[in-house]
């Protein structure tokens, strides 16, 4: 058999070609005494014994080589005696785009010292061991597979669906020459050991080394394709070359060497369908890394590496070079030689993310001993399962963009995690941001922090402060508690379940025009889902939103709302502003949205809005697709506005009822609206406006596409206000509605802007066809930094940060 065997102290030196045939490699392990007799590797050594035992084809000898005549683009099985390539010889199989599964019954191991090719894809599975030599070349248009597990000839033979490998046997997969495939993956699996010490190239497709007793080979056009469904202590060695669109590594419960050695060793390029991306993995076991890994993608961008296993080790050359790197462990503690790892990363523009996961009973904490400076924009995470602590005497800096978070807690279970910095924290020459999160039950000590004087938050960031500490939302109990400290700073953990809010837990909004909110709360990218909110009639509270008022120091962003219910049923005095996220916001909310549903049934008064029930602050970059209805000042985004509404939308359906007035973005403007816009129908009494019912401000750069429709009279519309953009435009004097305003008369329905008052010219009303130009839309940016974006195939323009832009 062919066997690695693992003695200690471990060495990375290569041993190659020694004459008698064997070869010894010690590469972190050391493979020895390979029993492969010096007549299986002779010069003239062809496979043995070929029979299809599924399938059909000809094995027809050829001068110095074997070829392989595969019928069409088909698939086969052939049973071997054995299977080496002497030096001289080649064996090719011309199997079309079909594939052809080799295995070898007799009890030698295969060695590859020639050519092996094949024109589809080709698996060599042989429980003895399978090496290529230093002289041995395979190619192969399709996928190459080199296994001491075994597959099933049916499952095989089927084409289609995942095939699980499986075995017991002791021999290892080595490859000290070149292997390639111009069109699909190469596959190198094995229980034991399996070794690159040469080449591995897969442009177009995955490069995967695995140890297991049993893997499943799927296929996918963009991810890995092997996976360790049960370990074996098994070892994956690279110390060699892999070049893939993707890469991975993966010993489960084993050990993950990749090594060190002259330039990069591993690198995923990328394809149009593939990210470059790298996976080092060994749950249970050991990763060591001692040399650069490479990731980019296909435009050039950087890729992505991930590094998982129960424990790292660094060496003095690793690092790695991609958009991003993630590391994931039980616990850990960055020492000295994890620190040089991350700091030559972060230089290369690298962001960082180091996870603890607690698993396997570890604590979960995440602890910095040494120092860490970097320059540039990448970014470092620190995420721990529970605590963060960063000891005395150490510095974590940046001359840069970089940001740094301490995030403890990661998982959002409410464990009490802290973060615990002794060190100093420098980014005086930093353009970046520090954050802390923490337990509400859990303590920050912020250490020293030493921070720019000339920082200032980016646009539409919404962050006005450079470093802050923030306490974790993980629950609707943690939400509620916000009522404690309405100046306080907030993030959620994750996304909320919020349904109990609509059976046993009666939400009370945070704050009121008396005490409003006037802290922080960043939803950092999550949603809290099936919020519900009724009135508490025995308190005389309305359901006004998750915050009653937002005062002027007060500042939401980043979060959504998602199938919310939010309905005011009981009599409250006339003005009243009813949001889903706020009822009042005059501070700033920015990158928020809402859906599901906002209503008021029993009164005339109420400010309704999808986002917010009155604005008297600045709404940016949000958006609502809620129903809003029926009684009050209706808007889809907003009941009344008297602040300003920039790079917003509403998409949900408005419908003002018998005691109701209604627009499709704001029901009443008298604030401003700027580049922003409303494709929702807009229902109304006697009276609608596809973007506001009554102007009194400001209109400037945006657009309506929805109906705008009346339905309370017979014939219809004959003695009522209606328009594209506004029911009543009765601006102040230097206000209006800008010439640079549009609504699509097709969808609207409406001839005219506005149903009484001054109006735009009939040009700015056009077809459909009309707003998919952006040509039609006079004096908009649709430039690379403009505000404004029109997809292709779309029917009206969009704002160009809602495609990430």
């Amino acid at each position: 058999m062919l066997r690695a065997e693992l003695p200690r102290p471990t060495r990375h030196t290569l041993h190659r070609g020694r004459p008698d045939g064997r070869v010894l490699l010690a590469i972190g392990i050391s493979l020895t005494a390979l029993p492969v007799a010096h007549e299986t590797l002779a010069a003239g050594v062809l496979p043995q014994g070929g029979t299809y035992v599924a399938g059909t084809g000809a094995i027809a000898s050829q001068g110095n080589g074997l070829v392989i005549t595969q019928p069409g683009s088909t698939r086969g099985v052939i049973d071997w005696n054995s299977f080496s390539i002497g030096k001289t010889n080649s064996v090719t199989f011309d199997n079309g785009s079909g594939a052809t599964l080799n295995r070898v019954t007799g009890g030698s191991p295969s060695a590859i010292l020639g050519r092996l090719s094949a024109t589809g894809s080709l698996y060599v599975i042989n429980p003895q061991g399978i090496v290529v030599g230093p002289s041995g070349v395979v190619s192969t248009g399709g996928r190459f597979v080199a296994s001491t597990l075994d597959v099933c000839n049916d499952a095989f033979m089927r084409g289609s669906g995942a095939l699980t490998l499986s075995g017991k046997s002791d021999a290892s997969v080595i490859n000290l020459g070149k292997i390639s495939s111009s069109g699909g993956d190469v596959f190198l699996i094995a229980r034991h050991a399996v070794i690159n010490a040469g080449t591995l190239a897969a442009p177009d497709g995955t490069a995967e080394l695995a140890a297991g007793e049993q893997v499943l080979l799927q296929d996918s056009a963009s991810s890995r394709q092997v996976f360790v469904q049960t370990g074996s202590q098994g070892t994956v060695v690279n110390n060699g070359r892999i070049m893939a669109a993707q890469v991975s590594l993966q010993a489960a419960d084993g050990n993950v060497y990749a090594l060190a050695g002259s330039g990069t060793r591993i690198r995923a390029t990328g394809t149009a369908s593939r990210d470059g991306h790298v996976w080092l993995v060994a749950d249970n076991g050991r990763v060591d890394q001692l040399g650069k890994i490479a990731a980019s993608n296909a435009d050039s961008s950087g890729g992505t590496v991930d590094t998982q296993a129960a424990q790292l080790a660094f060496g003095k050359h690793a690092a790695v070079h991609a958009g991003q790197w993630n590391l994931s462990t039980p616990a850990f503690t960055i020492d000295d030689s994890a620190a040089h790892a991350l700091q030559r990363s972060l230089n290369a523009g690298t962001s960082v993310n180091v996870a603890t996961t607690g698993a396997n009973g570890a604590t979960g904490d995440l602890g910095v001993v040494s120092t860490l400076r970097w320059g540039g924009p990448a970014s470092l995470t620190l995420a721990a399962y529970r605590h963060v602590s960063v000891t005395s005497g150490t510095t974590i800096a940046n001359n840069g963009a970089g940001n740094l978070t301490l995030h403890a807690d990661a998982s959002g279970i409410d464990n009490g995690g802290s973060v615990n910095n002794g060190c100093t924290i420098d980014w005086s020459r930093s353009t970046g941001i520090v954050s802390a999160l923490y337990d509400m039950s859990g303590s920050y000590n912020p250490g020293t922090i030493v921070a720019n004087k000339a920082w200032a938050g980016a646009p539409y960031s919404g962050l006005i402060t450079q470093v802050t500490g923030y306490k974790l939302v993980n629950s609707v109990g943690d939400l509620q508690n916000i009522a404690s400290d309405l100046g306080g700073a907030y993030a959620l953990g994750k996304d909320l379940d919020a349904s109990s809010t609509g059976t046993s837990f009666a939400f009370s909004p945070l704050g009121n025009a008396t005490t409003p909110f006037s802290g922080q709360f960043d939803g950092r990218g999550h949603v809290i889902d099936r919020f519900t909110q009724l009135d508490q009639r025995s308190t005389g509270q309305p359901a006004t939103g998750l915050f009653g008022a937002i005062g002027p120091t007060g500042v939401v962003r980043n979060v959504g709302m998602t199938n919310a219910r939010v309905v005011t049923n009981f009599y409250f005095p006339s003005g009243i502003p009813l949001g889903i996220l706020a009822g009042e916001n005059q501070g700033l909310i920015t990158s928020a949205y809402t859906t599901g549903g906002r209503g008021s049934g029993a009164f005339e008064g109420a400010l309704l809005g999808g986002l917010v029930g009155r604005n008297d602050g600045l709404i940016e970059r949000s958006w609502s697709s809620a129903v809003v209805g029926s009684a009050g000042v209706l808007g889809g985004l907003v009941g009344l506005n008297e602040g300003t509404i920039l790079q917003s939308y509403a998409t949900g359906d408005v419908s003002a009822g018998y005691h109701g007035v209604a627009g499709a973005l704001a029901g009443l403007n008298a604030g401003t609206i700027s580049q922003s816009y409303a494709t929702g129908t807009s229902y109304g009494n006697l009276s609608t406006g596809g973007l506001v019912y009554s102007n009194s401000g400001t209109i400037e750069q945006s657009f309506a596409a929805g109906l705008v429709q009346g339905y309370c009279c017979s014939p219809p519309d004959t003695v009522t206000s209606f328009g594209g953009i506004a029911a009543y435009n009765q601006p102040d004097p230097g206000a209006g509605i800008a010439n640079n305003v549009y609504w699509d008369k097709q969808t609207t329905t409406r001839g005219v802007s506005a149903g009484t008052g001054p109006q735009l010219p009939a040009s700015n009303g056009l077809t459909t066809a009309q707003m998919s130009d952006p040509a039609s839309f006079v004096g908009w940016d649709f430039g690379p930094t403009g505000a404004w974006l029109m997809p292709a195939g779309a029917s009206q323009p969009v704002l160009r940060w809602q495609a990430g832009h």
